[in-house]
């Protein structure tokens, strides 16, 4: 549930401060750190049209070899395909039930 507050209309998520900006909103981030490996952080972004959004950055480190790397970027490729995939249809209403 996302609860408006104040008179900027600040919801329950907002980090209130300079993260607010040209009347976005932003979360404060939420980090997923493998000190060495990866890391991805995930912001939550209210636009000045209402739309909300997940803005999500991640850093992995590829192998120092050319082609291990390119297998890295590949599978990392498709797994983001997948991931976006599954979050926009999780985000679709579901279809009524027809009567019977």
């Amino acid at each position: 549930m996302t609860r408006r507050t104040g008179r900027h209309g600040h919801t329950g998520w907002c980090g209130r401060d300079h993260r607010c900006n040209l009347g976005e909103h932003r979360s404060e981030e939420i980090v997923v750190d493998l000190p060495g490996h990866a890391r991805a952080v995930l912001v939550r972004v209210r636009t000045t049209a209402g739309r909300e959004h997940a803005e999500v950055r991640v850093r992995v480190a590829l192998a120092p070899a050319e082609i291990a790397a390119r297998r890295q970027l590949l599978g990392l490729l498709g797994d983001l395909a997948d991931t976006v995939t599954r979050a926009a249809v999780a985000g679709r209403p579901r279809p009524r039930k027809a009567p019977r």
